[in-house]
């Protein structure tokens, strides 16, 4: 199988599965315990959350484990709804529902900022919905198209109005570049698994100084900032995933990665008439590909590269065997009709330029062999034969 569906998680490296083993094999001590092991795994968590801060710029004590990046950003959101009174919440239309059903969930009137055709957030609209708004939550990079978004500008214009600033940054932690120090928001959210940690981990970054409320009390864990007891295994295995994620990030690991997506891309678009690339292609994350394909149903092409070996994402949801056009796409401007036929490729440091052509090649005749059956049409078909 060739996994290119890096974004929705990615594979662990081996450095990392090492530094977990001992905790789950060798020292299973609560850390919040007084004897030996306790405070070896005491240690070992302060030593994680070092790495996490050094990946991002921040002082470790700016960072709060959690379980997971959704619960990272339900944290953030949930603190400012408890802190920042009255006013709207000012979201973009392209959040991941982390965020969107989150302040959909509460009483609080949400401001939904759209984007531009290539995918990035309008500015001027923004400076617009920030005026009388209580908090703004922007993601970093978007999940589905990889575009990059201007955080320091829109927190700069969100800094000029006093409003707090989260940014959910799960997609661009360990990908790309990024620093609080060079965009000093109040809140970011990340998660291990998509810089090749472990699933089940999570951390929050809480600008020194930043009032805070807590989303979960119990036993005082994380200077009560996130109480229940900590997971000392994926703590180190997040920390690890950290430090390697630092050095890849100046060993030219990002020229890797785009190198195979344009490896990728080229072959595709040369071999497929009415292939579209999606999103801005100057502001992206250099491993993501996100690509329509005319006359080709994103759910039969998933069935077909999977049976080809490919591990890919479809650019629209299929729920109940009906689909429903990604709302990503839809803020885009991008057609419904088209918005049904696309497929996120998302390529890791594993990946190789070998298996990028070879994915190519699959996806080409995969298209083929669609259209072929479908007579041109979009819909639910049956594509296996005996």
């Amino acid at each position: 199988m060739i996994d290119l569906d890096a974004n929705a998680t990615s594979p662990m490296l081996p450095e990392v599965v090492d530094a977990m083993l001992p905790w789950l094999l060798e020292n299973h001590a609560n850390p919040s315990g007084s004897y030996r092991n306790a405070r070896l795994a005491r240690k070992a968590i302060d030593e994680a959350r070092g790495q996490v801060a050094e990946l991002i710029s921040a002082s470790p004590e700016e960072i709060v484990f959690t379980g997971s990046g959704t619960e990272s950003v339900n944290t953030a959101l949930h603190s400012l709804d408890q802190l920042v009174g009255e006013g709207r919440a000012v979201v973009s239309a392209i959040e991941h529902s982390a965020v969107l059903k989150y302040v959909e969930s509460r009483s609080r009137e949400v401001s939904a900022v759209g984007v531009g055709a290539g995918g990035r957030i309008d500015t001027a609209a923004f400076a617009a919905a920030c005026d009388g708004a209580a908090y703004v939550s922007m993601m970093m990079v978007n999940n589905e198209t990889g575009v990059i978004q201007p955080i320091a500008e829109l927190h700069g214009i969100a800094r000029t109005k006093g409003l707090p600033f989260h940014t959910d940054a799960i997609q661009a932690v360990g990908k790309i570049p990024v620093s609080v120090k060079d965009m000093p928001v109040d809140m970011l959210s990340m998660s291990a698994h998509k810089f090749h940690g472990p699933k089940g981990i999570g951390a929050l970054y809480i600008r020194s100084g930043l009032r805070f409320s807590s989303l979960v009390y119990g036993g005082g864990q994380e200077k009560d900032r996130r109480s229940g007891t900590e997971n000392t295994a994926a703590i180190v295995a997040m920390g690890k995933a950290a430090e390697l994620a630092k050095k890849a990030l100046f060993d030219a690991v990002g020229k890797h990665l785009s190198e195979m997506r344009d490896a990728f891309e080229d072959r595709v678009m040369a071999g497929v008439t009415g292939c579209v690339r999606n999103g801005d292609s100057d502001y992206r994350l250099p491993n993501t590909s996100h690509l329509s394909f005319e006359s080709c149903d994103s759910a039969g092409m998933l069935i077909l590269l999977d049976e080809a070996g490919i591990a890919c994402s479809a650019g629209s949801a299929c729920m109940t065997g009906k689909q429903k056009p990604s709302h990503v796409q839809l803020a885009m401007g991008i057609p419904e009709a088209r918005a049904k036929t696309s497929l996120r490729f998302s390529f890791s440091r594993k990946n190789s330029i070998s298996e990028a052509l070879e994915a190519a090649n699959k996806v080409i005749k995969s298209v083929g062999k669609l259209r072929a059956v479908q007579g041109g049409g979009v819909g639910p078909v049956a594509i296996y034969t005996d």
